[in-house]
């Protein structure tokens, strides 16, 4: 049985108006992400990779074409419909994190889910959800986010229990080792979890690790290669290095 696609992407195209005038950011991209795949979106600043991203998370609309989520047609629906199923099935892991700095990892995990927490019976699976997510990236409540600001970014992009986690620069500004350990858990909830994964990076090697690279240029798909071997980050782990004091 082929794997079912998770995003349906056809000929859409997005046009910016701006004062200096009209911006063509995608022009007519099509493409297909399966149920389970780990794909990592690569290109230059201005190339359209991240209109890409926020039109698949539903940060963004098109201007042309089609979208289709879990098959489910978004073209006509309003603003607050669109919300009800980004929180549903999307799991979003930000450039920075954006994570508030004063606030324990618990809270900051709970953030997606508070808006629709009524009543203490509410509040006690909100809390449950949370500690299951953390507990997962390997921290509890008492983490403070400023430490492991990338495993609670993740946490919280895992809360919601998402189809589809989306990633923009997961790995930006990070050491190596903290970068394979990012990509580390990316990994396992897309294996252990079948989460599906679209990351945008910079950076060939860490997209090295994902199943399926796609190039962006001038808003266009420029290559859409399958990665023969994709690297395995707990195994480059395990080889790197001690780090000396």
């Amino acid at each position: 049985m082929e794997p079912q696609p998770v995003i349906q992407i056809e000929n859409i195209r997005k046009t910016y108006f701006m004062l200096a005038g009209q911006v063509n950011a995608l022009k007519g991209v099509t493409i297909s992400v399966t149920r389970g795949e780990m794909v990592a979106v690569m290109g230059p600043s201005g190339s359209g990779k991240s209109t890409l991203l926020n039109i698949i998370g539903y940060l963004d609309r098109t201007s042309e074409g089609s979208y289709l989520l879990d098959g489910i047609d978004v073209s006509g629906m309003s603003r607050d419909q669109l919300a009800a199923i980004r929180n549903r099935k999307i799991g979003f892991i930000f450039q920075g994190f954006n994570l508030l700095s004063r606030t324990s990892a618990l809270v900051n995990v709970q953030l997606p889910l508070l808006y629709a927490a009524e009543g203490p019976a509410a509040k006690k699976e909100l809390d449950r959800r949370a500690l299951e997510a953390l507990s997962w990236v390997g921290l509890d409540k008492y983490s403070h986010p400023g430490g492991q600001q990338q495993r609670v970014a993740i946490a919280r992009a895992l809360v919601n229990n998402p189809s589809l986690i989306l990633a923009d620069e997961p790995t930006g500004a990070l050491d190596t080792r903290t970068s394979l350990e990012v990509i580390d858990v990316i990994q396992k909830l897309n294996k252990e979890k079948n989460i599906t994964v679209v990351m945008v990076t910079h950076e060939p090697q860490i997209a090295r690790y994902c199943q399926r690279i796609i190039r962006v240029r001038d808003g266009r798909i420029q290559e859409n290669e399958k990665v023969d071997s994709p690297g395995v980050a707990a195994r480059d782990l395990k080889e790197m290095p001690e780090v000396e004091d």
